[in-house]
């Protein structure tokens, strides 16, 4: 399985941005597909999954309320639409793979794409 994420840039507090997570290769139908995203210095967080099979959302704290994560079968891609950013939102985005059980654990996903850098100016 190949991951892609797209979408990253510099965008202004309050803006928005939609990322986007291409899949190829072989992927599974109870797979999930989560957005985690780490800062420097600070430690991975969960953003946001979605179960492929049932369409399920999840969230972390961080993202209730300002992002939205959708899913495209016939691209096969995975989407997070980010609205009302702030500068604190400002990380490397990564978005993984796997037959994960505990969405919010970095450790239940198998496969990782490269990530895309979003920062958000004051």
């Amino acid at each position: 399985v190949q991951l892609q994420a797209s979408g990253g840039g510099l965008v202004q507090t309050g803006g928005s941005l939609r990322l986007s997570c291409a899949a190829s290769g072989r992927t599974y139908s109870d797979a999930a597909v989560g957005w985690f995203r780490q800062a420097p210095g600070k430690e991975r967080e969960f953003v946001a999954a979605i179960r492929w099979a049932s369409n399920s959302p999840y969230y972390g704290d961080s993202a209730k309320g300002r992002f939205t994560i959708s899913r495209d079968d016939v691209k096969n891609t995975v989407y997070l639409q980010m609205n009302r950013l702030k500068p604190e939102d400002t990380a490397v985005y990564y978005c993984a793979t796997g037959a994960a059980t505990y969405l919010s654990q970095a450790h239940e996903y198998d496969y990782w794409g490269q990530g895309t850098q979003v920062t958000v100016s004051s």
